[in-house]
């Protein structure tokens, strides 16, 4: 009886080992960012000054991004190279959708919240003709985490149907100590910037 009793407990000791070392051995679970503002981003940023009686109506096509940069993971320089840095792809750090849609659908909000607009293509309004057109081209998005993140966007308006186009580049880097998140929080603000410029654009054409 006791000898079947330790063998019993040895059985079970050796269960729950093998569960725990199961479980120490299992990946970590990515983390998903997105671009878009949170509630928690600045009210300025979202909300339109002075509400539109009549809507703006705009379509933000999809974002041109390069291919090195359209990936799942967020894809950073890798300083261990010196100056001759590559890129390394963060697989425990990945976008909540690709990224040209992340940078689209955010550039779109920011637009949309400024001008007191509405975006035909996000709305999916087929029957309504847009009165300006906004294309625009990730020309360089790279950050070193826990130093800084940096952008280079053209961009291009083109008022309906005349054709009368404004463009222009957003060339921006900022600090960004920490890790990830900070890196993210930068790229945020340099699609902020990008709106105000590309909001800015717009406005012209109208006068």
């Amino acid at each position: 009886m006791m000898n079947r009793l330790h063998a019993t407990r040895a059985c079970a000791l050796s269960v729950l080992f093998a569960t725990t070392v199961l479980a120490g051995c299992a990946s970590p679970e990515p983390r998903y960012y997105t671009l878009a503002q949170g509630p928690a981003a600045d009210a300025t940023a979202v909300t339109p000054a002075v509400p539109a009686t009549e809507p703006l109506w705009i379509e933000v096509a999809p974002v041109r991004v390069p291919e090195r940069l359209n990936r799942p993971q967020l894809v950073v320089r890798d300083t261990r190279g010196g100056s001759d840095a590559g890129l390394k792809l963060l697989d425990l750090s990945r976008w909540s959708s690709p990224l040209p849609d992340e940078m689209r659908d955010a550039l779109s909000q920011r637009l949309q919240a400024s001008l007191g607009a509405v975006d035909t293509y996000q709305q999916g309004l087929a029957d309504v003709a847009p009165v300006y057109r906004i294309t625009t081209e990730v020309v360089r998005l790279d950050a070193d985490v826990g130093q800084r993140a940096g952008a280079t966007i053209n961009w291009t308006v083109r008022r309906l149907p005349d054709g009368k186009v404004v463009s222009g580049r957003t060339q921006s880097d900022l600090p960004a100590p920490g890790e990830v998140d900070a890196v993210v929080a930068a790229y945020r603000e340099i699609l902020s910037g990008t709106a105000g410029e590309i909001a800015a654009g717009v406005r012209s054409l109208g006068r």
